[in-house]
């Protein structure tokens, strides 16, 4: 979903910056300065100032936590920048604005906007300042300094499905999905598609939370699925709860964001996890080369945006061998998860045999496919 537009000159754009560590924990925001600080000028030494703005703590286990990876590496990798984040941003407007404003104000020219809630507040302040860039992740807006990005991943999403499929006695599987927009739903369908190609009879059922960041009402929903007989669970959420729960029950899991084996290492089968540190790294050096431009940057498991992580030891060797093959195939591009012929919850064919969604099918798709237990909520 993502790529960039160009937008200072190549004197703007080849002016050496700097960046201030700001990190803040537990929603609280960054009172705004009332002057801008002037750029940093080419040959002064400053380094390159790139923020980021995440929505929990960077100590989650889970989604902020793999972003602040990618930070990091983002430092080790290109010596000529220093980076800042401010943690715990709530999604709500004055919230965002305030802190985007703030790292603007304090000489950032290059601004990560790690969650989904933040997109207009992105689009409302860069506007106001059209020579500092803005990445936005997991959004579809763009502008001529705005750009977007993320990573399919329903590739492994699929096959995470494939082990917890194969995994499950009582096919019933549980899906503990953190809000009700197309991101959290088609990784839902993507990984319930990847169950049912592997064992037809098995369903999923989904219980929502309404929240990213919440480790016990994550735990508790998770438990709830537990109740209702399902024997592995999987989620889109942002703390490893879920896998503690099923593995203090006796049950598996498959994690999301990180290689959460640590957490639960008698339950974790796999899951899907991100390595933002590479597009980063890509990203800011075309803002140092002047090459950036404005795009809507979709990455894959090829550019290795993101992967499945490895398979716990309760994967057995011809589950491995399956899914193995399954990933090879996404490699060569020889597999496409959302290829028809796909049917929703009714039995109604949503994507014909011969046709594959195209992106912005996927990136607006709020239905479920067959096989999921479970409604969409109404916004």
């Amino acid at each position: 979903m993502m790529k960039m537009k160009k937008l200072f000159g190549l004197a703007a754009m080849l002016v050496v910056m700097a960046l201030v560590v700001a990190g803040c924990g537990g929603g609280q925001t960054p009172a705004s300065t009332d002057k801008k600080e002037d750029a940093p000028k080419e040959g002064t030494g400053e380094k390159l100032k790139v923020a980021y703005i995440y929505v929990g703590p960077v100590g989650d286990a889970g989604w902020t936590y793999a972003h602040d990876q990618g930070r990091q590496y983002l430092e080790k990798e290109l010596p000529n920048i220093e980076t800042s984040f401010v943690e715990s941003v709530p999604e709500t407007p004055a919230d965002a604005e305030r802190v985007l404003t703030d790292l603007v104000n304090k000489g950032n020219k290059v601004i990560f906007a790690t969650s989904f809630g933040y997109m207009d507040s992105v689009l409302k302040v860069a506007k106001k300042y059209p020579d500092v860039i803005f990445l936005h992740c997991s959004g579809y807006k763009t502008d001529k300094n705005v750009g977007t990005y993320f990573g399919r991943m329903y590739q492994p999403r699929f096959l995470s499905g494939m082990a917890a499929g194969k995994q499950t006695k009582s096919n019933t599987i549980g899906f503990v999905a953190a809000m009700p927009i197309p991101e959290v739903v088609w990784g839902i369908n993507s990984f319930t598609l990847g169950v049912k190609s592997v064992n037809p009879t098995a369903k999923v059922k989904v219980v929502w939370t309404n929240t990213w960041y919440d480790p016990a009402k994550e735990k508790d929903a998770a438990k709830s699925l537990l109740d209702a007989g399902a024997d592995v669970i999987a989620m889109h959420q942002d703390t490893p709860g879920p896998m503690q729960a099923a593995e203090e029950k006796g049950a598996f899991s498959v994690g999301y964001n990180t290689d959460m084996r640590q957490f639960a290492p008698k339950a974790v089968l796999t899951g899907p996890v991100w390595n933002w540190g590479p597009y980063y790294v890509n990203t800011v050096k075309a803002v140092i080369d002047g090459t950036w431009k404005s795009e809507q940057y979709f990455g894959s498991m090829a550019d290795g945006i993101i992967d499945l992580a490895p398979y716990g030891d309760m994967v057995s060797e011809d589950v491995r061998k399956l899914v193995d093959e399954k990933k090879q195939a996404i490699l060569d591009g020889k597999f496409e998860v959302f290829a028809g012929p796909i049917k929703d919850q009714s039995g109604a064919v949503k994507v014909p045999e011969g046709k594959t969604m195209t992106d912005e099918e996927v990136l607006n798709m709020m239905w479920f496919v067959e096989g999921v237990d479970g409604s969409i909520p109404k916004k």
